[in-house]
């Protein structure tokens, strides 16, 4: 089996030393601009570094990509010129997702696979550990590769496309990092009122229900008391400034409460209790209603 690792960076490195102590691998490494770590990684390993993509790359049985997102594409395009019909690509980028498909469609129409690999986590961290989400036709191929070479198994995004799984990566992000502005902002407030223990205490019955069904309880009572919660909206504003602390996150929150308040004047809901599914396509004709 020939891998070839286009990117020596953290992330091609990593996967260089999990996949190099498979006893039928042999990897073909490939970066355009050889850091003394990239160097010490071939050296360690007794390879050579191409310096560029070419011919060579015909031997691949299987070519991972982790290069910057901003030249995945153009990478990718180059190494399908030269991979032979029926191997098979796993891009690891941060490309976004429209352009992990649009490679996928060139991988098809030239008889390779494609998998959309999405790393989860933090690979200094964990290393090869780190949890991956893979998506498109060379998903399940990968997830077996990487499992039976390193012994961590991706996971698989049952019926998908390219594209799916660093769509999920990108959601997943705007919730973290969305939690991640709000609990600073709660935990400033918390702590400048002598009230950090108690906040938790009263934050307790949220532990009480699943993720997901916390999410949807919010999502589909928004829906109903959008305009009664963007006055509540205000009157935490007012409270956070008068204790010194000008909130951002507020502010985003305030303009989605007023834009739902706003549409409930134009088109009301189409039931008193809805669903999630209900409230779900109900904000989702919002741009339809803009547009008009």
């Amino acid at each position: 089996m020939n891998i070839a690792i286009i990117g020596l960076g953290e992330v091609g490195r990593c996967y260089a030393h999990a996949l190099a102590g498979g006893s039928d691998v042999t990897l073909l490494l490939c970066e355009q601009r050889i850091s003394e770590s990239a160097a010490q990684l071939a050296s360690g390993l007794k390879l050579s570094i191409h310096e560029s993509v070419g011919p060579w790359l015909n031997d691949a049985d299987w070519v991972l990509s982790c290069v910057v997102g901003t030249k995945s594409l153009h990478v990718a395009q180059h190494c399908f010129g030269h991979m032979k019909q029926e191997a098979a690509f796993a891009d690891f980028t941060t490309a976004a997702p429209d352009e992990k498909r649009q490679a996928a469609v060139q991988a098809t129409d030239k008889g390779i696979a494609y998998a959309d690999v999405a790393i989860m986590g933090a690979i200094a961290l964990l290393g090869a550990r780190t949890p991956l989400l893979c998506s498109g036709d060379a998903a399940d191929a990968f997830s077996s590769l990487l499992s039976d070479a390193s012994g961590a198994a991706p996971d698989v995004l049952p019926n998908s496309h390219a594209g799916d799984a660093m769509s999920l990566k990108i959601l997943r992000s705007v919730f973290t990092k969305g939690m991640e502005a709000l609990a600073v902002e709660v935990l400033m407030a918390a702590e400048r009122q002598g009230l950090r223990p108690a906040l938790y205490d009263v934050l307790q019955d949220i532990d009480k229900a699943s993720l997901p069904q916390f999410l949807e309880m919010l999502v589909t009572t928004h829906v109903i008391h959008a305009r009664r919660r963007m006055h509540e909206v205000d009157e935490a504003e007012r409270q956070l400034a008068s204790i010194g602390i000008l909130s951002d996150v507020l502010d985003g929150v305030q303009h989605r409460f007023a834009r739902t308040a706003e549409k409930l004047d134009v088109l009301p809901l189409p039931t008193e209790k809805p669903t999630l599914q209900d409230a779900l396509n109900w904000l989702s004709s919002e741009a339809v209603i803009e547009a008009a």
